[in-house]
């Protein structure tokens, strides 16, 4: 049988000088590269550990700052709320004058982008400028005295949210407040005649506390008028542009 080198724990300690001399080098040489290993693996090791909490906490700030850069909760809330509001202002008719006017509006919303309002309002038809021509000619025309008649507004209308911000007064606080859109219909009621109107127009609302808002709207009601004695009927666009008060039913948000 050959002779050949015993690689046994035996035969490293009682092999021959030579041989035992290298296989001593051999180990010697691996204990060492264990230890550097090891040595240069505790020293990376929390390094490692550091630069991962480095990069979690990292990771969280980013996340945090994209949360507020997106879509946050509304400060007040609107869904499932109803919306008392009184308003005044002024009418400016196509054919008549313009005139003060006054009224209100119910309004309850369904979400918070969406609701549906009735509102009225009245104010007075005048022809003074008609009426100064008139008593100028003074019957050398064939015109007779215009009337000054009340007209009343019953409209319907859904309302649709399509902005909604903050701005900040004078320095001071800041506010929330709503653009929104206005489309839909009534009827107009005038002395002796009553026609179908078609409403449309735009507001804001500036929200004051949880169930107090300052609103401003305005309104165009094209409906037909009719003056038999001045022998006018046509299609008209009469003007409203109004400001009030709007509370919120429940108070609280």
């Amino acid at each position: 049988m050959a002779k050949g080198y015993d690689s046994s724990v035996a035969g490293l300690l009682f092999a021959p000088n030579s041989s035992a001399a290298g296989a001593r080098r051999s180990l010697r040489w691996f204990w060492s590269l264990f230890l550097a290993l090891a040595v240069l693996g505790s020293l990376l090791a929390p390094r490692a550990a550091r630069a991962q909490c480095v990069d979690e906490a990292l990771k969280q700030q980013l996340v945090g700052e994209r949360a507020y850069r997106g879509v946050v909760p509304r400060k007040f809330q609107k869904a499932l709320r109803h919306e008392l509001s009184l308003m005044g202002g002024w009418f400016a008719g196509d054919l008549s004058d313009g005139a003060p006017t006054y009224g209100g509006a119910y309004t309850f919303h369904f979400t918070e982008d969406l609701g549906l309002e009735a509102g009225y309002m009245r104010s007075r038809e005048r022809f003074a400028l008609l009426n100064a021509i008139i008593a100028r000619q003074q019957g050398l025309v064939g015109l007779v005295r215009a009337e000054d008649n009340p007209v009343q507004f019953f409209t319907g209308n859904v309302v649709w949210s399509l902005a909604y911000g903050k701005v900040r007064w004078m320095g001071g606080a800041i506010g929330r407040y709503d653009f929104y859109l206005a489309l839909g219909g009534g009827a107009t009621v005038e002395p002796g005649d009553i026609g179908l109107t078609g409403s449309g127009g735009f507001g804001m609302k500036f929200y004051l506390t949880q169930w107090l808002a300052l609103r401003l709207d305005v309104r165009d009601l094209v409906h037909e008028q009719k003056r038999v004695a001045l022998g006018v009927e046509k299609i008209v666009n009469d003007i409203t542009a109004t400001g009030g008060f709007s509370v919120f039913i429940p108070f609280t948000n």
